[in-house]
């Protein structure tokens, strides 16, 4: 398949199709929180896993020991935007948030983090076609649930379906101009890509450590801790196990 094809397909479906979870919270909200339930500790598992066993082992393998640098600024650089200029994710429960006045930050700060999946994928893409298809993964199951919230906060502060809806799409196609912008001007430069798989790597540990997974240990109705750390551990296992059998660069 050509490179450019398969980056934009892999863009859909790290972006795009994580809006289920969008859609299912506006056909049945029941239906979503137990999605966002379930998905939430998986997902925590899978976004700590992909950072430190693909992300950070191939950005070191391209750029050697500056990648540790780069994770740990990236890491902080994601604390402080989300401290201080946008809350990037929003969950049902969180009481925090003052809802009016931060939905334009949330698909402001959406967006943002869309362009920066769209970097991830098709980054990992050009180094190995397996590679993209693991950051993928990742990045599907991570926006599945933050839709979910998403599309409450907007929602809760007085937005139409149609409205919401419209805005998170458009929020998604960020993915899109971030996978053309490595394309097209850093295919080769593959000390960038390792520089930019480092700062993936940094801002997916941030969002898995921070965001997901202190709902673990959350109890609710219906589910136990122990299924949501059972869900924890599938998740590590399985991005473990991938990165066992993908192939050697």
């Amino acid at each position: 398949m050509n490179p450019l094809i398969a980056i934009l397909l892999l863009s859909f479906v790290g972006s795009v199709a994580g809006l289920v979870g969008g859609v299912v919270f506006l056909l049945k909200k029941e239906w979503a929180r137990t999605l966002c339930k379930y998905a939430v500790p998986f997902a925590a598992g899978v976004l700590l896993s992909v950072s430190l066993l693909h992300l950070l082992p191939e950005a070191v393998h391209l750029i050697g020991e500056p990648a540790y640098f780069i994770v740990l600024i990236a890491l902080l650089f994601s604390f402080f935007f989300e401290q201080y200029f946008a809350h990037l994710h929003h969950h049902e429960g969180h009481k925090h948030v003052t809802i009016k006045a931060s939905a334009p930050l949330v698909v402001f700060g959406d967006t943002i983090h869309n362009f920066i999946d769209g970097v991830a994928i098709a980054s990992a893409y050009l180094v190995d076609p397996y590679f993209g298809l693991v950051v993928t993964l990742s990045t599907f199951l991570h926006e599945t649930p933050h839709e979910i919230g998403d599309f409450g906060v907007l929602m809760s502060a007085g937005w139409s379906r149609g409205k919401t809806f419209m805005a998170n799409l458009l929020s998604a196609t960020a993915t899109f101009p971030g996978a053309l912008l490595v394309y097209f001007y850093l295919r080769n430069a593959h000390d960038k890509i390792g520089i930019l798989l480092a700062i993936s790597a940094g801002i997916f540990l941030y969002l898995g450590a921070s965001d997901f997974l202190p709902e673990v240990g959350e109890e609710e109705k219906g589910v136990s801790t122990w299924k949501k750390l059972s869900l924890l551990v599938i998740g590590i296992l399985l991005m473990y196990f991938l990165s066992v059998i993908s192939p050697a660069h």
